[in-house]
């Protein structure tokens, strides 16, 4: 199982089609956000247990998302949001959302990540599981997040997705987003994470090896929902790249039954960090966000970064 994978066969891994859908569409531009209480132990229903948010550290930033404006290396123009951790300096996860869609795909996952007690700012018609943030599991206590969600070149929000761009363009973007990630405010730079959907879960392990090229040490992990090779880079090749840092850096797969094959090559590719989950009827990319699924994906995203970047 942990051999490595002769280049011929990496080759031939990938999946049939990117599959779309999902997402939440939007009429006009989000309105402006409104801020939270800045004691941070405001909290909302996030199923189960009533959540604890974490005490608000003195040096910490206002969390209302912050708009940022980047630039991919050909010059490529993009957008995102920087919801600031309630401590810093802090881990900062980068969301890489999925072909269907755009970054409003995480505008109720970037706030529960937070934990800070910030509601959703931004429009919310509730059409698809993952916007039901009462459905999401409590964030443990003492966690929280500085989290980056960005929208990947001619991508736009569901029904219309991902509609121009080419793999090697949403490469590039997904590598700008990590940089910029870990250099904003806020930001503890040695523990930058990526989370990503589809071409997302892609971009998340392709642009975490990259920024470690860059600067050694500063991914700790990608965690993709339905990886399928479509930035053009075989899954397993950064798998393996990023068993070879010293420590090995985690990558966790997540697929249904039907798209698990890909998730198996990548057991092969001899990295020590590497754990896969297969989720019967899970589906595809965000629709792995269920709360009916099991294992829970949503519970394996906080175990996942408990593991990687804590607490």
């Amino acid at each position: 199982m942990k051999k490595l994978i002769p280049l011929i066969l990496v080759l031939m891994i990938s999946l049939a089609g990117c599959i779309g859908g999902g997402g939440i569409p939007t009429d006009e531009a989000a309105p402006p956000p409104v801020q939270e209480d800045q004691g941070g132990d405001q909290g909302g229903d996030q199923g189960g247990d009533e959540p604890q948010n974490p005490p608000v550290d003195s040096n910490a930033l206002p969390s209302d998302p912050q708009e940022i404006t980047f630039q991919a290396s050909d010059g490529q123009a993009l957008s995102g949001y920087y919801y600031p951790a309630a401590v810093n300096p802090a881990p900062v996860v980068v969301l890489m959302h999925w072909a269907g869609g755009d970054m409003s795909d995480w505008y109720e996952i970037a706030p529960w990540l937070q934990n800070r007690g910030l509601a959703n700012p931004f429009p919310n018609p509730g059409s698809d599981p993952w916007w039901d943030p009462s459905c999401f599991p409590v964030v443990p206590g003492d966690a929280t997040y500085g989290v980056f969600i960005f929208s990947f070149r001619g991508c736009e929000p569901s029904p219309v997705g991902c509609v121009s761009g080419t793999p090697e363009g949403w490469l590039l973007d997904a590598q700008a987003a990590m940089q910029t990630a870990a250099a904003l405010e806020g930001v503890d730079p040695t523990k930058v994470v990526a989370i990503g959907s589809s071409i997302g879960a892609d971009g998340a392990p392709d642009a975490c090896f990259w920024l470690n090229e860059q600067t050694p040490g500063s991914c700790q992990g990608a965690l993709s929902l339905s990886p399928g090779s479509y930035l053009g880079i075989p899954y397993p090749l950064p798998v393996q790249e990023l068993g070879g840092n010293q420590p090995p850096v985690a990558v966790w797969c997540l697929a249904d039954e039907n798209e698990f094959g890909i998730c198996e090559a990548a057991e092969m590719a001899g990295n020590p960090a590497y754990q896969d989950f297969m989720v019967p009827g899970g589906s595809h990319g965000n629709m792995l966000l269920r709360p009916d699924l099991d294992p829970l994906p949503m519970q394996i995203i906080l175990d996942f970064l408990a593991e990687t970047v804590g607490p």
